[in-house]
């Protein structure tokens, strides 16, 4: 059994270098040897003092798997309802998406995907762009739209 107070502090300090989800942070107390009792009241003292904010906590993590991953919004959702957030949380963060920015990674991504697969009017070529940006998150009307995008380009 882990001392409340010093498994407490480590988890604000935690909390206090990176974003973290609240069922993250539930887990990790109960690993680091706290009863679930415990945990629960640990979590409801760090929401309090806002070391922990899901609302946040989801708005980073939309921002940073958008920029640095190259995901698309079903991709997204998907990890998020995996760290536990709620769909309107979820819904919330995922609308904060600039719209400008989301079609250029996906024009990007398949400009790309098009230089390495060969000519998209070949249907096994075009099948391998489609599956690529359906496995990164992106709609299959998204994905289409970005194919007329580059067609009139």
């Amino acid at each position: 059994m882990a001392d409340y107070n010093k498994t407490l502090d480590r988890a604000a300090k935690l909390c206090s270098t990176s974003e973290k989800s609240s069922q993250d942070m539930r887990t990790k107390m109960i690993a680091w040897g706290l009863d679930e009792l415990e945990a629960d009241k640990a979590l409801a003292y760090l929401v309090e003092h806002q070391f922990i904010d899901d609302s946040r906590f989801a708005h980073y993590f939309v921002k940073d798997k958008l920029k640095f991953n190259k995901w698309g919004r079903i991709r997204i959702g998907y990890a998020l309802r995996q760290k536990g957030l709620t769909d309107a949380v979820i819904e919330q963060a995922l609308g904060k998406i600039d719209e400008a920015d989301y079609t250029e990674i996906l024009d990007h991504l398949i400009a790309q995907k098009i230089s390495s697969a060969g000519d998209p009017s070949i249907p096994a070529n075009k099948a391998k762009v489609l599956r690529f940006a359906a496995q990164r998150g992106f709609s299959a009307e998204e994905i289409y739209r970005a194919f007329d995008r580059l067609k009139e380009n």
